[in-house]
């Protein structure tokens, strides 16, 4: 049997803050959805990737990490910081996230415009600065990720977000199985179902038992 992509989505968080003041939000918000847009358009991800936002706050984040644990077809989460992001406020959001987190970590811009630079573009394009904030909150939270390294528009950079995205369905399809082990006298009993427990604790698969008369 065909397994079905199209019953999943990836979503995609961009980080940013407000100190640079809201057009650079509006334009970090632009960029965000031009890059989902060729991400999907590229036909190289097996998921499509939906853009969620751009988050300038430690509710912001929370909410939409809250959400996407709900959220059936979402099986995970691509984080990218377009300006620097002050990783505090992503601490509560990513200690309740509970599916797969990818951390991207790209530059919206191929190249540097030495010509034109000034200081509204090193505000606005951040990235180097907001990636290492964020690697390294997710590292002090030791919170389990896949980072990707590598220009947005890439195929070596798609390649690897597809296969994190097919590992990552795979875990999600795993969340539903129905596992039975035949020949067990108690079912759901903690203290007595100790591979079952580790396997439900680490892998998420919950095993029920089937008596045999």
């Amino acid at each position: 049997m065909k397994f079905k992509f199209e019953n999943y989505e990836v979503w995609f968080i961009t980080g940013a803050q407000l100190l640079y003041g809201g057009d650079a939000v509006v334009k970090v918000d632009a960029h965000s959805n031009e890059m989902v847009k060729g991400l999907n358009d590229s036909g190289n991800l097996p998921v499509n990737v939906v853009y969620k936002g751009t988050a300038n706050s430690s509710a912001e984040i929370s909410e939409i990490m809250r959400a996407a644990n709900g959220d059936p077809k979402c099986i995970g989460m691509i984080t990218w910081m377009h300006t620097f992001s002050p990783a505090k406020m992503w601490i509560h959001g990513l200690m309740d996230f509970k599916k797969p987190l990818l951390h991207l970590h790209t530059q919206y811009n191929e190249t540097i415009p030495w010509n034109e630079i000034d200081m509204d573009f090193m505000n606005l394009n951040q990235s180097a600065h907001g990636d290492r904030e964020f690697g390294f909150i997710t590292s002090r939270l030791r919170k389990p990720r896949k980072v990707v390294v590598g220009y947005w528009k890439d195929k070596d950079t798609h390649a690897k977000i597809a296969t994190w995205m097919r590992v990552s369905a795979g875990w999600a399809d795993a969340q539903d199985m129905r596992i039975i082990r035949f020949g067990d006298n108690m079912n759901n009993v903690a203290v007595t179902d100790g591979d079952k427990v580790e396997a439900e604790i680490r892998l998420g698969y919950h095993v029920d038992n089937a008596p045999i008369a």
